[in-house]
């Protein structure tokens, strides 16, 4: 797949840490990763369960309360793409970047339609999967957006700070 997840927002290297002598080298923690799933669903559980193990592995410094809502955004964007890409991309990519400050998750398939969050609706059970990751990520006090990629596909990513955003 194209783009590598990647788009304008929180990474890695945002996260750069200057020291007298000069920048100090990546914590231990600071990495990218990235996994292929099938577009089916049950690897939206497994997506889930993946990012947080890798959290865990990796000892990133995250408050409980950002690795449970990185957690729900990851399920809902894998199961946005299962429901509404798998036909055209039977193949979903699932990215993980952890910076000095910032965590990243993103999804990436290869069908071309942007999705946008829909408003509100009492009536409907579904259909709110991108109004509640915006709704979780500005909360966090975290940036979201959707990207095309160069294959003509999409990423669709939330970035978060890994400690919470006291209002």
């Amino acid at each position: 797949m194209d783009d590598q997840g990647s788009g304008p927002g929180p990474r890695p290297e945002d996260g750069e840490r200057s020291v007298e002598a000069g920048t100090a080298a990546p914590l231990p923690y600071e990495g990218v990763w990235r996994f292929t799933a099938s577009a089916v669903d049950a690897s939206v559980p497994q997506a889930r369960h993946a990012v947080r193990d890798l959290l865990l592995r990796q000892g990133v410094p995250v408050a409980d309360d950002v690795v449970q809502g990185l957690l729900l955004i990851v399920s809902e964007l894998v199961t946005n793409a299962v429901r509404h890409a798998a036909l055209l991309s039977p193949t979903l990519a699932v990215e993980v970047a952890v910076g000095a400050e910032w965590v990243r998750v993103s999804v990436e398939d290869n069908h071309p339609y942007r999705p946008t969050a829909l408003e509100t609706d009492h009536g409907r059970t579904g259909g709110r999967g991108l109004l509640l990751v915006r709704e979780i990520t500005h909360e966090a006090g975290g940036l979201c957006d959707v990207e095309h990629t160069a294959s003509g596909g999409k990423v669709v990513w939330a970035a978060l700070p890994l400690k919470p955003v006291r209002l």
